[in-house]
């Protein structure tokens, strides 16, 4: 399309600028041109030398621009690219739309959701941001967050609720790191700075409250004689004697156990490590699944809930160690089980590890260890069974 109207070096003037109606480009000069569309609309354009090519760039409408703001802005742009630099790139910078801190989350959580190994899990991630971080960080945009923004925010709770504050601060970072891969935010991460102003937390135990292993038969004994439900004793006696995790226990589907080869085998979904794990059942487990088959006849579960539809809650065994009176929790009888195993016995410590579904940290250790050793397992837990009892 070729300019019409005034010479290339004969600049428009207002009233020109208001009166021209027929299609075309007008030129302003130095590169500058008013383009009449076949609708009648009328915007600003500039066409310049850039890095050694020529490059057209828009520069908006009349209606938004008038004529003295876009010789402004062509001139700002001629200025940029005779110095070296990229006028379309810098335009492009400052037309995104950086987002907020809690629309970044939420794009997290809708990306990573899937990679993650429970529907709990990712809701925990994202209701953690949302109690937390969103109140101080929520409306701000990620590319305006430094590291007094983010001490705002883990300060109250740093050492009132340490475990909760690690997890909210690793949160924050990875949100930041994605905006920063996106884009839209550079430098680096106000986590990484952050310690410096928060006080030390106190050195706590972070494991899990365990029985010291010499106690637990006392305790099985103990649950087996309670005034508990019997499913729930069942269930809380297979999780010591299989030194599983809860949700591994509570889950337990009956169509996972192999009665003829006294197996019970967790799908990898439902493991930590994300992997399938084999347990050799002992005799006491068998007799275990026996009677609770009985008892839920017709659940799918092993250890159904009330509806027979839905697995027990983990608060069941919960409520039972307060109603009993011990203050260790369930998850501590693996601690329980894996002391037992290295200081009463001589089975191998990758044995002891392997029943834990561990996961192998040494590299060359995990090389070497290709089998589960499944069958030396067996009498390993048999072992352990027969000294609980």
């Amino acid at each position: 399309m070729k300019a019409r109207g005034q010479h290339p070096d004969k600049a428009l003037n207002a009233m020109q600028v208001r009166q021209l109606k027929a299609k075309g480009r007008y030129a302003d000069g130095n590169g500058l041109y008013l383009v009449v569309d076949d609708s009648g609309s009328k915007r600003w354009l500039l066409r310049i030398i850039v890095q050694g090519r020529r490059r057209d760039i828009g520069l908006g409408g009349l209606s938004l621009v008038p004529l003295a703001d876009a010789r402004e802005k062509a001139l700002d742009y001629r200025k940029l690219a005779r110095d070296g630099g990229d006028p379309l790139a810098e335009k492009r910078k400052a037309q995104k739309v950086v987002p907020t801190f809690k629309v970044s989350a939420e794009l997290v959580h809708a990306e990573q959701k899937a990679t993650w190994k429970s529907a709990k899990h990712a809701q925990q991630w994202i209701n953690t941001l949302t109690q937390y971080a969103f109140p101080t960080l929520g409306e701000r945009q990620v590319d305006r967050i430094d590291t007094p923004e983010v001490l705002k925010v883990l300060s109250p709770i740093w050492l009132t609720k340490p475990e909760t504050a690690r997890r909210v601060r690793q949160r924050i970072g990875t949100v930041l790191d994605w905006a920063k891969a996106a884009g839209y935010r550079s430098g680096e991460n106000p986590i990484d700075g952050v310690a410096k102003g928060l006080p030390k937390q106190k050195d706590g135990d972070n494991h899990h409250a365990a029985l010291p292993y010499a106690e637990v038969p006392a305790f099985v004994k103990k649950l087996r004689s309670s005034d508990e439900g019997e499913l729930a004793r069942l269930a809380f006696e297979f999780l010591i004697l299989t030194a599983s995790r809860t949700s591994e226990i509570l889950r337990a589907g009956k169509d996972e156990i192999d009665i003829e080869q006294k197996l019970w085998t967790v799908p990898a979904e439902r493991m930590k490590a994300g992997r399938i794990h084999r347990v050799p059942l002992s005799d006491r487990c068998m007799a275990i699944v026996q009677r609770a088959t009985e008892l839920s006849a017709d659940s799918n579960y092993l250890f159904p809930g009330r509806s027979n539809k839905a697995p027990m809650s983990n608060m069941v065994l919960l409520m039972m160690l307060r109603r009993m009176k011990v203050t260790v929790t369930a998850h501590g009888f693996r601690s329980s089980f894996r002391d037992w195993a290295s200081e009463t016995t001589s089975f191998p410590r990758e044995l002891a590890e392997m029943a834990l579904a561990h996961t192998i940290e040494n590299k060359v250790e995990a090389a070497y260890r290709r089998g589960d050793l499944l069958e030396r397992r067996r009498k390993m837990m048999q072992e352990w069974a027969d000294f609980t009892s």
